[in-house]
């Protein structure tokens, strides 16, 4: 499933691409990075800093649950990691709130869209609500496939082992061994199953937003909108990794999988910068259909991030046996969630 989700992605980030060079459309509309402050052998300075900057903080967030198992206190299950996860999952879901969300209404409510239809249809929520549904359906679906896939593999390897022990046993299967290993699934294979598609799915959703960030980062030739920009962004990739790396934790993936995913996460952002700085003679941020483009792409995202903090994170711990089970527990990460959602929130001032 990761290399199909990664896939997709790719499909994303050339997606991009041919919005960038259709972008050379010769449509004036106001660009964004005109003004007082246009500057671009200052802005390229900061663009070149904050590709590096975003890279080490991206990894640093992603990395840091990884070696919490060397901290007995921040280890998955502890009362430290639930209150951690908590706040990271506040911060994603700030970020298709407050941030994805809001992009997506500016570029497709634009003046520089034509009336009809972009002002006459609110496309954003539309497109995000079908992205979440979209993401419940993959969701539904690869849990499905693989707790198929697991019961087939465990019906073999215990149908062998119980014919080399029973060599005159005529049948050493039936329905009966079928229906008690799917039941074995429901415990702790099921939970590891559930906790690695999560992982995948909002590691797509997270791709795609950072892909559009640096893009637009890269592109601008403002150093008035870029500094502030830094460290929001900064702080963002921290506590997003943050919460995308106990997803990966807890998905108990091999060490090639963990860097697959850390590195994906890590480079799309600078990615998307190096892509913007590249392609900034032609980029027009105020082209329709550059608007238009990336305008649905943060919807979609926006659904994907809301869905999943939402469902895959708050409400799967918080609706779980450990926090229903601990009062206090369950408030101290409620407050969590409503730091990491606030100090998020507060991050749209300048980004």
């Amino acid at each position: 499933m990761a290399a199909k989700l990664y896939a997709l992605a790719v499909i994303l980030l050339l997606i991009s691409i041919a919005v960038n060079a259709a972008a050379e459309e010769p449509q004036q509309c106001g660009s964004k990075s005109k003004g007082q402050c246009h500057d671009k052998s200052k802005a390229l300075i900061l663009k070149i800093i904050a590709l590096f900057a975003i890279l080490v903080t991206s990894m640093i967030g992603v990395c840091l649950p990884m070696f919490s198992r060397k901290v007995s206190a921040l280890q998955p299950g502890k009362n430290m990691f639930v209150i951690v996860k908590a706040f990271a999952s506040g911060v994603i879901l700030a970020t298709g709130f407050m941030h994805v969300l809001p992009d997506s209404f500016d570029c497709l409510t634009s003046e520089c869209l034509p009336e009809h239809p972009w002002s006459k249809f609110p496309f954003t929520t539309f497109v995000a609500m079908l992205s979440a549904v979209l993401t419940l359906m993959v969701d539904s679906f690869s849990m499905s496939h693989y707790r198929k896939y697991l019961v087939r593999g465990a019906a073999r390897g215990e149908d062998e082992e119980n014919a080399k022990n029973s060599s005159s046993q005529i049948e050493p299967f039936g329905h009966g061994h079928d229906i008690k290993t799917e039941e074995g699934l429901d415990d702790k294979d099921s939970q590891l199953l559930r906790y690695r598609v999560v992982a995948q799915v909002l590691e797509l959703g997270i791709v795609v937003h950072s892909v559009v960030i640096g893009l637009s980062m890269g592109a601008s030739d403002n150093p008035c909108t870029i500094r502030p920009l830094i460290a929001a962004l900064c702080f963002h990739q921290l506590f997003e990794g943050m919460g995308l790396g106990g997803c990966i934790l807890q998905a108990e993936y091999g060490m090639k999988m963990k860097a697959t995913m850390v590195f994906f996460f890590s480079a799309t952002t600078p990615f998307g910068i190096a892509l913007g700085i590249a392609l900034s003679h032609i980029y027009s941020d105020n082209s329709p259909t550059a608007l238009i483009v990336v305008g649905l792409l943060n919807a979609a995202s926006a659904g994907l991030l809301n869905y999943m903090a939402l469902v895959d994170l708050l409400a799967a711990d918080f609706m779980g046996t450990k926090l229903q089970a601990n009062v206090k527990l369950q408030m101290l990460s409620y407050i969590a969630v409503l730091f990491g959602a606030g100090g998020m929130s507060v991050m749209a001032i300048w980004a």
